[in-house]
């Protein structure tokens, strides 16, 4: 099988390209490099430079490169820039999606898988978020994905496209330094960067329904959501016309207050967090339930929260080699 990985150039898409790469598949990366670094790409793997709005460009990397089967991530994906910016994600990630999906049918691909996002569900009120959760997304961000979803569905029903929707939760750590997260829109980051710069980290609200107060989330290690790609992938390959939905976590709530506490005893800054007001839209918990992945694919997570935050820390350390320096105080590292 020749898989085409769009956004193969970004954080999740670089680990999804090795996942597939070390299980004996052939990948091939199409990437705009908009939020995408060229040199993530392995040696060997193919890079074609080029938007998912531009058919002509699609449809000639799946020719030339005699693709089977597509693993869509290029998106746009910042909630709060996705409230000021709705045409932009409706364009990037709809028409997109559209477009791409009118070539790959046109190409005959038999398979595909949509990356999607736990931010379909909204403020589920439940202890852990199964699929048949109500989607109610609260931002277009979110909106776009469910509409992607519906999208791929139909598509594949129509013409007899295997697909497979993964709707991630909290997506933390690296396969190696050079591969971390580089944006600054996640916990785990947003934590580093205050560390780094010599300021507490931040708690958005303390005076959630839940144990300790604040929101508690389900978060997985990159690597176990690349291989959730490469199990999905082989299952599509191997029951032509499947449709799944299918959340892609731990099962296991952190709370935001005990990842910070977490984070600051890795990086050995011990600066204490301070309380802000809640963020409108935050939900108290959102943790997955991941028994169908299970069921359906033979995969399970197998990073804990130990490892999430001690790789990402490497790969923080990588790209901003002053955090190092930037210890509580003004102290050089112990």
């Amino acid at each position: 099988m020749t898989w085409l990985i769009t956004g193969g150039a970004g954080y999740i898409g670089a680990h999804v390209v090795r996942a597939m790469t070390a299980a004996g598949e052939r990948a091939v990366v199409y990437d705009d490099l908009s939020t995408g670094i060229a040199a993530r790409v392995p040696d060997g793997v193919p890079l074609v430079v080029g938007s998912t709005l531009d058919g002509e460009r699609v449809a000639d990397a799946l020719r030339e490169h005699g693709v089977t089967g597509v693993v869509h991530l290029a998106a746009k994906k910042q909630v709060g820039e996705s409230v000021e910016l709705p045409l932009s994600y409706y364009q990037e990630n709809v028409e997109g999606l559209r477009v791409l999906l009118e070539a790959v049918t046109a190409a005959s691909v038999p398979s595909f898988v949509f990356s999607s996002s736990a931010a379909v569900y909204g403020m589920p009120d439940v202890d852990l978020v199964t699929e048949e959760t109500p989607c109610v997304p609260l931002s277009p961000y979110g909106e776009t994905k469910l509409v992607g979803e519906w999208l791929v569905r139909a598509t594949g029903r129509a013409h007899g496209l295997a697909t497979a929707s993964l709707r991630y939760f909290n997506v933390a750590g690296a396969a190696r330094p050079e591969l971390a997260d580089v944006g600054v829109f996640n916990l785990v980051p947003m934590v580093f960067e205050r560390l780094t710069e010599g300021a507490a980290p931040r708690i958005f609200g303390d005076d959630y329904d839940t144990p300790d107060g604040t929101c508690v989330r389900d978060y997985i290690h990159v690597v176990d959501l690349a291989e959730a790609h490469v199990a999905a992938a082989r299952r599509l390959t191997a029951v032509p016309g499947t449709d799944l939905t299918l959340n892609i976590g731990r099962g296991e709530g952190v709370s935001v207050r005990e990842m910070i506490d977490r984070i600051t005893a890795v990086t050995g800054h011990a600066l204490p967090p301070v309380v802000t007001p809640r963020r409108p839209g935050d939900p108290a918990r959102v943790v997955a339930s991941a028994d169908r992945a299970a069921t359906e694919l033979g995969w399970k997570a197998r990073h804990g929260i130990h490892g999430m935050i001690t790789s990402a820390w490497a790969g923080w350390l990588h790209h901003h080699p002053e955090a190092g320096r930037a210890q509580a105080g003004g102290r050089g590292p112990s």
